[in-house]
């Protein structure tokens, strides 16, 4: 049997406000960008160098949705970006002005910092120890 996960959806309440933040500054690449209707686009990024995962930016498109903009999983890290060069990737998050909420440090899984994204999603950064 071969089940993966193909992509995760996030809440944002702008599709290009989402799509600049994760282009400009994660380095995200741009998979797709499809009208669907008047108001809701299908909108995939991937962090680069990944073969079969993305995100699917997801226009909230009511207030129950609107309301979890930001806080998906209740004020927990929702998202995970492990990197092959943590100094490279968080100079990176602090050349962009990217607000850090944990400085780096060393975990027993690896190097570690937390970020927010422009929604207030919280991203751990991880190098993970070899």
């Amino acid at each position: 049997m071969n089940i993966n996960i193909k992509h995760i959806s996030l809440v944002v309440d702008d599709y290009d406000k989402a799509i600049e933040f994760y282009t400009q500054k994660l380095n995200f690449e741009l998979v797709e960008d499809t009208k669907l209707d008047e108001s809701k686009r299908w909108v995939l990024v991937k962090p680069r160098g990944t073969a079969d995962f993305s995100l699917l930016l997801a226009k909230a498109s009511n207030e129950e949705q609107a309301s979890r903009i930001g806080n998906q999983t209740g004020g927990r890290v929702f998202l995970f970006l492990h990197t092959d060069n943590f100094d490279r990737d968080f100079d990176n998050l602090t050349k962009h002005n990217i607000q850090i909420i944990r400085q780096p440090s060393v975990q027993p899984h690896g190097k570690v910092a937390v970020f927010e994204d422009v929604f207030g999603n919280l991203w751990d950064l991880i190098q993970p120890t070899k």
